[in-house]
């Protein structure tokens, strides 16, 4: 006679396996089992890999600190800023920078472009001052875009170890000039300027005023005599083959390096932008056109358009900053990025005297107060400073 209970036992037993023999129970009980192992193995995974990466970059890191120690300096100094390196009465760092346009030709290191970056220590707003290229200095007999230059060769006034060489002098010209202790100087090589550009893969400049330059210098051509216009002696003698026309329109321009360039340094437009203060406007335009790109997303984050960036600097730029100082002043900078605001010296400071002898016959500038007397303009430029929140936001 049959166990029904037994029966139904094994019936439950053959109900519970599949077809392949295993049984549900089992199959219930084992993926809890194995998902802790698989939790387990996948964690130490992880932990291994980061770990790895860990070590690596901690050794990568160690290893470009250990073989350029100053570079070390200038991270910590930029991610722990301490200004009691830096020498100011003001509360502020103020930096004169110049834009030659370098080459091997004449005037080569006439520095063109000159303004003053007054950066807070304390307070943010960055102020920037363009300075005219043609003040006169009466000290130095000839115009303040010169001073770099004479600095570097030494004057008849002047020996190169009284000038301390060429940013040296110029911060001491500029300084006395605007009135304002000016720490550092830098040297920027126009065919940085041009290359920066195209680096990151051109700018937009709001271009307010059109114009044309009928008498923009071909690069290379500074010294040709022309003789290739023998049917043309009005072009021989006006030296037109060392010349090119160029016209900006109104308006949004995308711009590469070399359009940016003439854009910038172009000095014999027709109507009001062939002067100096439209000039130093432009400038500040195409400046802040670089920084805005520099700063976008696509340009910051990506490797090999920073690591380009930093080559053409190391190539074309001269300074007395030194790395670890740098850091310092990057991070001042950075602080104050988004509050930077930009100034001209006003027309109404200045003047246009007769041609004479007294400034060898060359088209200069004065202060309307008078040749040499810098007053009424050191007050301006310490009212700018003092006053960063005043003047026009870059």
């Amino acid at each position: 006679m049959l166990d029904h209970s037994t029966t139904h036992s094994r019936s439950r037993e053959r109900d519970a396996r599949n077809s392949e023999g295993v049984s549900f129970t089992q199959i219930k009980e084992r993926p809890e089992k194995e998902i802790d192992k698989t939790k387990a193995s996948f964690w130490k995974i992880i932990l291994f890999v980061f770990l790895g990466v860990l070590i690596l970059i901690i050794l990568s890191v160690g290893i470009l600190f250990y073989k350029y120690p100053l570079v070390a300096k200038a991270f910590y100094n930029f991610v722990v800023p301490s200004t009691d390196q830096i020498t100011s009465k003001s509360g502020a760092v103020n930096i004169l920078v110049m834009g030659k346009s370098g080459g091997i030709h004449e005037g080569a290191d006439l520095t063109d472009t000159m303004f003053i970056v007054s950066i807070p220590f304390e307070k943010s707003g960055i102020s920037t001052v363009s300075i005219p290229r043609d003040l006169w200095i009466p000290d130095l007999r000839a115009k303040i875009n010169s001073a770099y230059y004479w600095g570097k060769e030494g004057t008849s006034y002047y020996t190169v170890e009284e000038t301390g060489g060429g940013i040296s002098f110029a911060k001491k010209v500029a300084g006395e000039v605007s009135g304002q202790e000016i720490q550092y100087g830098v040297v920027v090589d126009f065919s940085a300027f041009k290359d920066i550009v195209d680096s990151i893969g051109g700018i937009e400049v709001n271009v307010e005023n059109g114009f044309t330059d009928n008498l923009y210098p071909i690069e290379g051509k500074e010294n040709d005599t022309c003789k290739g216009d023998e049917d043309d002696s009005l072009a021989r003698e006006t030296y037109a083959c060392r010349y090119e026309v160029i016209s900006f329109e109104a308006g949004v321009q995308k711009m590469d390096g070399q359009t940016a360039l003439k854009f910038v340094r172009s000095r014999h437009a027709e109507g009001d932008e062939g002067t100096d203060i439209a000039r130093e406007a432009r400038q500040q335009k195409v400046i802040k056109a670089i920084k805005d790109k520099i700063m976008s997303a696509k340009v910051l984050f990506s490797p090999s358009a920073i690591s380009k960036i930093f080559l053409i600097i190391e190539k074309y730029v001269e300074t007395d900053v030194e790395l670890p100082t740098a850091g310092v002043l990057a991070r001042l900078a950075y602080d104050s990025s988004g509050d930077i605001h930009q100034n001209i010296l006003p027309e109404a400071l200045l003047e246009h005297p007769p041609t004479s002898p007294i400034y060898d016959n060359l088209y200069v500038l004065i202060p309307k107060t008078g040749n040499g007397k810098w007053e009424e303009i050191q007050k301006w430029f310490t009212s700018a400073f003092e006053n960063r929140n005043t003047s026009s936001p870059l």
